[in-house]
C-alpha cells in the first residue's frame, strides 16, 4: 500500500474545531506530522469548523446530545472529503463510534489532572461555595468530598470560564490541566490529587481519526502515534463501553501502562456524590477483557440506584 504523498499542491487537510484550545491541539498534531514526514509547512493545513457544541452555549452538553456535538461536524467533513483527518480531544470523542471512522493515532499524553480554579485547595473553598461545572463526574466527585457545595452549569471556552470566576459569577470551577497548559496557562489553578478526583477517561490525550476506507492514512499516521498513550486511552474507553451508561453517568478512569501490563483505575458515582465505588485491575496489554472485568466488579458492588445509572 502506498503511503500518501502530501505536498503544497496536495496538502494534508486537518479538521478541527475553531476554539483556541482545539486550534492549539490541531497545531500540535500538524507540527508532529510535518516533523515525522519532513513536510513543508504548507503541505499540512488546518480546516477550522464550528461545532454544534460551540454553537449551543446555554445548556449542559449532557442535555443536548453529549460528546457527539463535538465530533459530528468533523465526521461529516470526512465523509464529504473536505478534510483528510480530524483532531480531537479524546475526552470528547464518543465511546461507541460509527464503523466508518477509525482512530489511528494519539499524541503523547499531557497532564491528566483536573485543576481547581478560584481557590488554593478544596479545603479553602468557603462553606456553600458556588462551583461552576457542567461535568456530572466533577460535580459528583466534589459533592462526595464537600456535600455543602452548590453546583451550576458553566459553558464556553477556557477564557470565558475564567472570566466568570473573575467576575464573581462562581466561586470556583474545574478545568483540565492539559488544556490550560496547552494554552500557556500553566500557573492558573491548582492540580487536584487523583485520590480526590480521578480524571475522565481519555483526559489529556489528543487523537487523530480518519475514514476507515482510507487505510493508507492509518499507515501514514503511525509515525506520530504514541503507543503508550494509545494503549492507555483505549483501555479507558473500553471500560466506559463495558459500563454502559450515558453522558449523565458520573464515571472516571485512568490507565497506566508499564511494560506489557496495564493498571486500570476506575470509579462510578451517584450524581449527588452520596455513593462512590472505586477499584482497579491489572492485566496484560493484549487482554481485551481486562477493562470489562473492572466494570463488572464496580457494578457488582454498587447499590441498585447507582447500578441503574450504568445498566439501563
Amino acid at each position: 500500500m502506498t503511503i500518501p504523498d502530501f505536498t503544497t499542491d496536495n496538502p494534508l487537510r486537518i479538521g478541527t474545531r475553531r476554539s483556541p484550545l482545539a486550534l492549539a491541539q490541531a497545531e500540535m498534531a500538524a507540527a508532529a506530522i510535518r516533523a515525522a514526514h519532513g513536510l513543508q509547512d504548507e503541505a499540512v493545513v488546518l480546516v477550522p469548523m464550528l461545532s454544534s457544541g460551540d454553537k449551543i452555549q446555554d445548556r449542559p452538553l449532557a442535555e443536548i446530545g453529549g460528546k457527539a456535538l463535538w465530533t459530528k461536524e468533523l465526521e461529516r467533513a470526512l465523509i464529504e472529503d473536505q478534510i483528510d483527518i480530524g483532531v480531537h480531544s479524546m475526552k470528547d470523542v464518543e465511546t461507541v463510534r460509527a464503523p466508518e471512522f477509525t482512530l489511528s493515532a494519539m499524541l503523547p499524553r499531557a497532564d491528566v489532572h483536573d485543576r481547581l480554579v478560584g481557590a488554593g485547595s478544596l479545603e479553602a473553598l468557603p462553606q456553600n461555595a458556588h462551583v461552576g461545572t457542567s461535568s456530572p463526574r466533577r460535580a459528583a466527585q466534589l459533592a462526595a468530598l464537600r456535600p455543602d457545595l452548590r453546583f451550576s452549569p458553566i459553558r464556553g471556552n477556557v477564557a470565558t470560564r475564567l472570566a466568570q470566576i473573575d467576575s464573581g459569577d462562581f466561586d470556583a470551577t474545574l478545568l483540565a490541566a492539559a488544556g490550560l497548559n496547552r494554552l500557556g496557562m500553566t500557573g492558573v489553578g491548582v492540580n487536584l490529587s487523583f485520590e480526590d478526583m480521578l480524571p475522565a477517561a481519555a483526559q489529556g490525550a489528543i487523537g487523530i481519526d480518519h475514514l476507515a476506507s482510507r487505510p493508507e492514512i492509518e499507515i501514514f499516521l503511525q509515525a506520530v502515534n504514541d503507543e503508550v498513550t494509545f494503549a492507555a486511552v483505549m483501555a479507558e474507553r473500553a471500560f466506559l463501553e463495558a459500563l454502559g451508561g450515558n453522558c449523565h453517568s458520573p464515571v472516571a478512569a485512568q490507565a497506566v501502562v508499564s511494560g506489557g501490563e496495564i493498571k486500570l483505575l476506575g470509579e462510578i458515582l451517584r450524581e449527588d456524590g452520596s455513593e462512590r465505588q472505586a477499584g482497579s485491575v491489572t492485566f496484560e496489554a493484549n487482554d481485551p477483557d481486562g477493562p470489562s472485568r473492572l466494570a463488572q466488579e464496580l457494578i457488582a458492588k454498587a447499590s441498585a440506584e447507582l447500578r441503574a445509572l450504568f445498566t439501563a
